[in-house]
């Protein structure tokens, strides 16, 4: 497995799973956009996501600029094939994907602007870019516009309407989603307070068993995905479209 250094998440890790799940929500969200369209995973990570693409019909190149990250996938998912790539200069020709799916990605970027126009070249024409980020305003709420993330593996957190500026320069817009908690989550916390906050509070060895015990319990659909209240949303999921 790969080592879990807080810059991405990994499967099967108990005490990732909270974040973990809300990364995968995001996953099943692109599949029936993705579904046998040859889509680019750009910035794949451990790979988890491009292979759940691949099993649900997606001819999948995964792209990550990580070695390790990329001999995982090799080793571990034998239907996507991954390539080693700076993702704000893709190694790949025009119109060479229907669809980019780059999820939990963004914020790691130095160059963003770069990295959206890139995605659009290497798109067809009215192909899809799929796209979700932490929400600033709730992952960092104490962090102004323009400032550096507390996060040591961020560059630039955004906003909603930040990140349907960024997107909107080679794009139009589609669709805009906020994550948010569903109804058994919302319960539980309504009961013992925040979640995140209590996972980053201390370590996993020193959490209560009413904590430890519902982390592992959390399931992709304890997650709902809206347009209302983007601001008040954990993480942002855009999609748009490619023009001529």
């Amino acid at each position: 497995m790969l080592p879990l250094t807080g810059e991405r998440t990994l499967p099967g890790v108990w005490h990732e799973n909270y974040w973990f799940r809300r990364h995968e929500v995001a996953y099943l969200t692109a599949l029936p956009l993705a579904r046998g369209a040859r889509v680019l995973d750009a910035g794949c990570g451990e790979g988890y996501g491009s292979a759940m693409l691949a099993d649900d019909g997606a001819d999948v190149v995964a792209a990550d600029l990580d070695p390790s990250s990329l001999r995982n996938v090799g080793d571990r998912y034998p239907l996507v094939r991954s390539v080693l790539a700076n993702l704000v200069r893709l190694p790949f020709g025009p119109g060479s994907f229907d669809t980019v799916v780059s999820l939990q990605v963004v914020e790691h970027l130095w160059d963003q602007d770069a990295f959206v126009s890139e995605c659009a070249r290497v798109l067809r024409e009215f192909g899809l870019l799929v796209l979700s980020t932490p929400n600033r305003l709730t992952f960092s709420p104490d962090q102004e516009a323009g400032t550096a993330p507390a996060n040591p593996f961020h560059s630039r957190e955004l906003a909603p309407q930040e990140l349907v500026d960024l997107v909107s320069t080679s794009f139009q817009v589609v669709e805009l989603l906020g994550v948010h908690h569903g109804d058994r989550i919302r319960a539980w916390e309504q009961e013992h307070g925040s979640l995140p906050e209590q996972l980053l509070s201390s370590p996993s060895e020193e959490w209560p068993e009413h904590l430890s015990g519902f982390v592992t319990s959390v399931e992709a659909t304890d997650f709902v995905l809206s347009p209302d209240r983007p601001e008040h949303a954990l993480d942002l999921l855009l999609v748009a479209e490619r023009g001529t």
